[in-house]
């Protein structure tokens, strides 16, 4: 019985924070993962309720248990290594910094995509002679382009026009570095990735995949509330890049 109202709570849990991230209107659909996490426990209060477990044949109680273990180890491992990139402040005096594009909204930068701003603008700010790359494209339900929101942004707070180059074609975190890459010696230029703490290590990592020699990370702070979503989307975010051979 404790472990149906345990599983019952972790239901109610998941729809909760389904509609808190809902709520933000983010501009994806990832919330709907902890819908399907609600359910999820909901099916596994019926399971535990009528004994269905034991009902099953044991090779695939087996395969079940084995697969989810599978699972739990990978989960660990990958959310380790963002982890381990959480904190990274770049180094002094590089020739470049590359801001990773968020959603833009109509009364500016998300909330996400302000510490990110914040942050480079920090760094520019300390380091005169580093040039700012702002990457980003527009999405359906963005009013400009993300380069353009960051470019004005960062100019409004005092950034000179000159140090700012927009990349504008951008859809995701690949193409950022990838279409940014066309800007730099990627040989010998010392280049920052300015972005979310959870969201260094994939940044870092996609540089380093697309020749760029000398990269790091420069963490910008991520809302508190909403970091269990990130660290979950994230996950997701860096098998895709795996499975589609930008990682390795």
């Amino acid at each position: 019985m404790k472990r149906e109202i345990f599983c019952i709570l972790l239901s109610l849990f998941c729809f909760g924070y389904c509609f808190l991230i809902y709520s933000i209107k983010s501009g994806t659909r990832f919330y709907l993962i902890w819908a399907a996490g609600g359910l999820f426990f909901l099916g596994l209060t019926f399971f535990l309720h009528f004994h269905v477990w034991s009902m099953l044949p044991a090779v695939l109680q087996k395969i079940i248990v084995g697969c989810l273990m599978f699972g739990i180890l990978l989960f660990v491992i990958v959310e380790g290594l963002i982890i381990s990139h959480y904190w990274e402040k770049g180094e002094k005096n590089l020739d470049y910094i590359i801001v990773l594009g968020a959603q833009v909204k109509e009364n500016g930068p998300s909330a996400a995509l302000k510490f990110r701003l914040d942050e480079a603008y920090d760094y520019l700010i300390e380091n005169e002679n580093t040039i700012c790359i702002v990457s980003g494209g527009q999405g359906s339900n963005e009013p400009c382009t993300e380069a353009q929101g960051m470019y004005e942004y960062l100019v409004k707070k005092g950034i000179e026009p000159r140090r700012i180059i927009k990349e504008d074609k951008s859809t995701d975190t690949s193409e950022n570095i990838l279409f940014s890459a066309q800007f730099l010696d990627k040989e010998n230029d010392r280049v920052g990735i300015v972005t979310n703490n959870f969201h260094v290590f994939r940044g870092v990592h996609l540089a380093k995949h697309l020749g760029i020699k000398n990269v790091c990370g420069i963490s910008a702070r991520s809302n508190v509330y909403f970091q269990l979503n990130n660290m979950v989307r994230e996950f997701f975010g860096i098998m895709k890049d795996l499975a589609c051979g930008n990682l390795i």
